[in-house]
């Protein structure tokens, strides 16, 4: 069954440097989105309870994004990345989820996000 791209997007008001650190490093990552993660090269290992998955380091541009697409996925172009967002106007900084799931599975997968976000958010103070 082919997945779904989705995005979705969280108001977080932290500097864009700071929310980059937390999305980009595995020291970083395992603050809030696993238990540990671990790096050798472009190569992930995301660590949870008893689970472990492995992902690829697609691309990643400081202050800006990072791109992973999981080992074990078998679609060719799905993927899940990070993105920071700056409103011109405003200067309110958002993160922006695009990830991929199937029908069945996207409204499950968004509350799974908003569950990491809320952490990410109280890890760095942000309303």
């Amino acid at each position: 069954m082919d997945k779904i791209k989705y995005e979705i997007e969280f108001t977080v008001n932290v500097s864009p440097q700071s929310l980059y650190e937390h999305i980009s490093t595995p020291s970083g990552l395992s603050k809030w989105f696993a238990d540990n993660v671990n790096s050798r090269g472009e190569k992930y290992t995301f660590i949870w309870d008893d689970s472990e998955e492995e992902a690829i380091l697609l691309t990643k541009k400081r202050d800006s994004h990072i791109k992973f697409k999981w080992e074990e996925d078998e679609q060719k172009d799905s993927y899940f990345e990070l993105r920071i967002q700056v409103d011109e106007l405003t200067k309110d900084v958002s993160i922006v989820i695009t990830d991929f799931a199937e029908a069945d599975e996207i409204e499950e997968s968004k509350q799974l996000w908003e569950n990491q976000i809320g952490e990410l958010k109280h890890l760095l103070g942000a309303k």
